[in-house]
């Protein structure tokens, strides 16, 4: 066994601790109780959980409900998370020029004024709490962990 980067090798297979330990171009492999459930390279895993966003955030807070209707119009779902502290609209896309373009169009003819739009593939730290089930609320029983609380799964990187 030999720590790398902070993960532990064992036998050619990197269990990891943290997404930051994913080297370029590994594959990754989560198993629970000796099966594997997920398998995949960064980019396979990524589409899997979502794919490409489109990040807008407003000027004006007051707005939102607004440049939500025409974010989820321009995107095309209904899907789209509200942040009314940061200002924030996140949705879902597709074709991810197409949508950046209808969205600044959409945006301006009611005068609806973006401070930020971006788009953006979900992290590889997104990725490890989705295929970890971290950050669910989940009442392990019998875990000893308490309500909210689970036991990690091991997820496995392979080069």
């Amino acid at each position: 066994m030999a720590e790398v980067g902070g993960a532990t090798e064992v036998t050619g297979v990197t269990e990891v601790t943290g997404v930051n330990s994913v080297a370029a171009g590994g594959r990754v492999r989560r198993t629970d109780r000796g099966r594997v459930v997920e398998e995949g390279t960064p980019d396979e895993l990524k589409a899997r959980i979502g794919g490409d966003r489109i990040d807008v955030v407003l000027r004006d807070a007051d707005r939102l409900p607004d440049g939500a209707r025409l974010l989820a119009r321009t995107a095309g779902t209904a899907s789209v998370r509200a942040d009314t502290d940061r200002r924030l609209l996140s949705a879902p896309v597709t074709d991810r020029m197409a949508a950046l373009a209808e969205t600044v169009r959409a945006l301006s003819a009611p005068g609806i004024e973006a401070q930020d739009i971006a788009l953006r593939s979900p992290t590889l730290d997104e990725v490890f709490l989705r295929l970890t089930g971290a950050g669910e609320a989940e009442d392990d029983q019998g875990s000893g962990q308490g309500p909210g609380r689970r036991t990690p799964e091991r997820t496995e990187v392979s080069a």
